[in-house]
């Protein structure tokens, strides 16, 4: 039997819960015991009552968590305050983001937790299916922030995304035309935007093609054609994603200073570092900040603001990968399962993903040796 902890999450304003009361039903079926701190939940719309009546045990202190559990799930990455509640060879499965943060990167080696991140767990065809989720309500919400930004008591240039006859609508520029991008493109062309997606996969550029039938210029960029582009936008997006590394910074802060005063950055990619030279994390509370005259918003955990639907999704998905972790801990999941060893990121002190090693210089270690 393993301890299941969900604990409530505290990086600013974030409502999503680790687990539903479903999922408690489930694990608890498998034998499995699962202690939820109280209100957990209670910002996606799932109470107390609803995971006591699924079979969890509810505890009032997060610590009283953390304490009983073998295996820790949340949905951010644990921040300082969370750091002394972790036991040494604990188990922790959530979103990390690692090649951004070198200090969680050493306590997760330190306290030899065994970590997998949602983000890194890759399917045979390369696919993402724990980021997923994410990739889409983030994309989708990075456009409804952008149009709010652009107002004129926000800061903005006082422009609406899709205009109205006889004005012009306002330019769109994403960068990375991956589930990100596609999914921001959707809405910035439903909100009757001119959008622009540069890629530079071209099959990926005639899928997104297909989809879109000639509604949005798609373009292989190199360094010249970014910067005319990142000049004319209103809206620049961020939508950048180097498979659990650091994102690159592909806009600089030239071509940022090149837009037009009150224009809006919406870096996504922010949680990997940013892709944009001039972005840096913001939260819920304070979202945005101005650089170079352009309104900035680059909240780390955009799809906290829509908790109930972000859990309901990613929720969905986690479970059936918790499930065999429980039922094998980390390391046998992790052999039985070539998409969750593809998450793996720590391991008895080790660091054993190669692209955080590489962004933070620190020795890497090849998983295989721990799980043979």
């Amino acid at each position: 039997m393993t301890v299941v902890g969900v604990p409530k999450e505290i990086k600013d304003q974030e409502g999503r819960v680790s687990m539903q009361p479903d999922g408690v039903s489930e694990l608890v079926h498998h034998g499995h015991e699962v202690v939820v701190q109280r209100g957990a939940g209670a910002v996606s719309g799932f109470s107390d009552e609803e995971y006591e009546e699924a079979g969890a045990r509810l505890t009032e202190d997060a610590g009283e968590v953390f304490e009983a559990a073998d295996l820790i799930v949340k949905v951010k990455e644990p921040v300082p305050e969370e750091y002394d509640r972790f036991r040494e060879d604990q188990a922790l499965f959530t979103y990390l983001h690692l090649a951004a943060d070198r200090d969680l990167t050493g306590f997760l080696m330190q306290r030899k937790i065994d970590a997998i991140a949602y983000e890194t767990v890759e399917l045979a065809d390369g696919s993402l299916p724990l980021l997923t989720p994410m990739s889409e309500v983030a994309g989708r919400m990075a456009i409804q922030a952008a149009a709010h930004h652009l107002e004129s008591p926000q800061g903005g240039a006082g422009l609406l995304l899709g205009g109205v006859p006889g004005t012009p609508a306002a330019k769109v520029t994403i960068i990375g035309g991956g589930v990100v991008g596609t999914e921001a493109a959707k809405i910035a062309v439903g909100m009757r935007a001119i959008v622009r997606v540069l890629d530079l996969n071209p099959k990926r550029l005639a899928y997104l093609s297909d989809i879109f039938e000639g509604r949005v210029d798609l373009v292989i960029p190199n360094r010249s054609r970014t910067a005319a582009y990142v000049a004319e936008s209103d809206v620049v997006v961020g939508a950048v994603l180097v498979h659990g590394a650091k994102a690159p910074k592909l806009v600089t802060r030239e071509m940022v200073r090149s837009m037009r005063d009150g224009s809006v950055v919406a870096d996504v990619a922010i949680d990997q570092g940013g892709c944009v030279e001039t972005a840096r994390p913001t939260t819920h509370s304070d979202p945005t900040y101005v650089e170079e005259g352009v309104v900035h918003y680059c909240v780390a955990n955009i799809p906290g603001a829509v908790a109930r639907t972000s859990t309901l999704a990613l929720t969905s998905a986690t479970l059936p990968y918790l499930i065999r972790i429980a039922d094998e801990g980390i390391g046998g999941a992790a052999r039985t399962d070539p998409t969750l060893a593809k998450g793996l990121s720590t391991l008895g002190g080790s660091l054993v993903s190669e692209p955080v090693a590489e962004a933070h210089g620190l020795p890497y270690e090849d998983p295989r040796k721990f799980l043979s």
